[in-house]
Parts: C-alpha cells; sequence; structure tokens
C-alpha cells in the first residue's frame, strides 16, 4: 500500500478534500509542459500546471507481476498548447509523463502517482486520446544483440566511431519543391554522386519540422525520398542537414568509410548455402582436420 506523508494523508481522511490532478510531461526533445485538472495555475518543482482546456485523465488498473499497466489522457486539441500537428509529427511519442495527487490549496501536500510513457495517440473530431504505458513496458523492448552478416551499429555513434560531422560524409539541403508526399526536391548536393545519401539520415534544422530526424531511402540526383511523408509540414526554402548513407554491409564500411576495424556485425559467419550443402566426393568425411 502506498504511504503518503502525514500531512496530506490527514487531509485525505478528513473527507473534504480539494485535490486536482498534475500532469508533467517531458518530451523527447526537452520540451516540459505542465497540465492540471484544477481551475487555476498552479505551480512547483520549477513547472508551471496550467488548467488543461479539457484534459482528464482516465481509470488505471493495477496489475501483479510483469504485466505492463496501461492509462488514458483524453484532452482537446489547442495550438497553445498541445496542437494536433505536433501529435501528427511524433513530439510526443516516447515522451515521459509523472501524474501528480496535489491539494491544490496547499501544493505541499503532493505525491507523484505513478510515471509513464505515451504509446499511442489518436485523433478525432479536434481531440487526442494518448495512452500511457508504465515502466513495465521496457520489459517489452528487446534487448541485446543478434548474431547476424550485417552491422547494428548506427553511422557515427560511440561503437561506429566514424566521424560524420566533418568531409564528404555531412552537408546542408534547401527544400526547393515537392513532388510527392514522401519525397522532397533540394539544392546543395550537387557534388555528391547519386545515392550517396540513400540509407542515412536527414535532421530538420527549420521549418515545422525542425530537429525532427528522417531516414533517407533514395537519393537521386536533387531527390531526396524519406521513410514517410513529409510534404504537408514542409516549405520551400527549409533546410535540412543530411548525412551519408550506410547500408550496414562489410564492404560498404571499408570502401566507403574506411571503417572495418570498427564494423559492428559478423560477415564471416555461414550462411544458408552453407547449411545445405550437401558432402561431395571430395570431401574428408573421417572427422580429421585437413592440414595445408
Amino acid at each position: 500500500m502506498r504511504q503518503f506523508g502525514e500531512a496530506f494523508a490527514g487531509h485525505i481522511a478528513s473527507g473534504a478534500t480539494t485535490l486536482c490532478w498534475c500532469w508533467r510531461i517531458t518530451r523527447a526533445d526537452g520540451v516540459e509542459l505542465g497540465f492540471t485538472d484544477h481551475d487555476g495555475r498552479l505551480e512547483f518543482s520549477g513547472t508551471i500546471f496550467d488548467p488543461a482546456h479539457g484534459l482528464d485523465g482516465g481509470e488505471t488498473v493495477q496489475k501483479l507481476g510483469a504485466q505492463a499497466e496501461t492509462a488514458e489522457v483524453l484532452g482537446v486539441l489547442h495550438s497553445d498548447a498541445i496542437s494536433e500537428d505536433d501529435i501528427a509529427l511524433g513530439r510526443y511519442d516516447g515522451a515521459r509523463v509523472e501524474s501528480w495527487r496535489v491539494n491544490w490549496k496547499s501544493i505541499a501536500q503532493r505525491e507523484l502517482i505513478r510515471v509513464d510513457t505515451v504509446g499511442e495517440i489518436t485523433r478525432e473530431d479536434g481531440v487526442f486520446r494518448a495512452e500511457l504505458r508504465s515502466g513495465q513496458h521496457a520489459m517489452n523492448v528487446p534487448r541485446g544483440r543478434l548474431y547476424q552478416h550485417m552491422c547494428d551499429a548506427r553511422l557515427g555513434d560511440g561503437r561506429c566511431s566514424k566521424d560524420v560531422e566533418t568531409g564528404t560524409f555531412r552537408a546542408t539541403a534547401i527544400v526547393s519543391g515537392r513532388p510527392d508526399a514522401t519525397s522532397v526536391l533540394v539544392s546543395g548536393l550537387t557534388e555528391f554522386a547519386a545515392g550517396w545519401f540513400t540509407h542515412g539520415i536527414g535532421r530538420w534544422d527549420t521549418g515545422k519540422r525542425a530537429g525532427i530526424e528522417e531516414t533517407i531511402v533514395r537519393h537521386d540526383g536533387a531527390t531526396l525520398g524519406f521513410d514517410r511523408p513529409v510534404a504537408d509540414w514542409v516549405e520551400i526554402g527549409d533546410t535540412l542537414t543530411v548525412y551519408a548513407g550506410c547500408d550496414k554491409r562489410f564492404s560498404t564500411c571499408g570502401a566507403k568509410f574506411a571503417n572495418s576495424i570498427n564494423f559492428q556485425g559478423f560477415p564471416h559467419i555461414p550462411g544458408n548455402d552453407f547449411v545445405l550443402r550437401y558432402p561431395g566426393t571430395e570431401d574428408r568425411l573421417d572427422g580429421r582436420a585437413v592440414v595445408r
């Protein structure tokens, strides 16, 4: 059973309570927002909690064991707080949500009830519904490495160790057109061969998508193609930083990046052809090692 402070527990036991919910939301990009279902602004721990304009928390089912608990928050979309564009752009995906129970007459009497992450968000008729996943959800995330031919490092990370912030591995592109939902025409990449940025990363520097990273699935001259729609949130003149693509192959690691020593795959493991291979008349089948 959860134990509250003496003053807070006494207030709850009194029967005449002045309680409200406060939610602190911290997005992956560091933006922090505070909301409350009280009708006035509250402030504690460096966060201002504004009236939530229709934000409401649903019931939470407590479970024993390692099952992930889920809850819901329902709210009205409005541009000065949680906008439809920000939700569609994924800015709240994986955000940390702290749920506080607070005595709004004496905010020193408060308790952190749960900490969740934002899961699936749905939007309909100006209302959003966000699923809150408990900490046990992290136990469903695959951990460890796979024994495979392909590299499982991200280009430029600590295991890869390749510096991609200099030289020909990084460039700035400026949007000059939007031919379809998943592609943009850009300037600034004429000195690079077609395909150089395929399988690379594009990070938007300006515009509505600023700060968001995209996977580049196609680089064909002045055209960049992405793995998801971008055109509705991109304007002519928006800029993005693009990084050279890596297809995770051992040959590419050496030829394109001269980084074979840091390859994080297992390029020499036998493939399916070895498993299906049958013995030939020239093979030694007595179990002794062949000395060459």
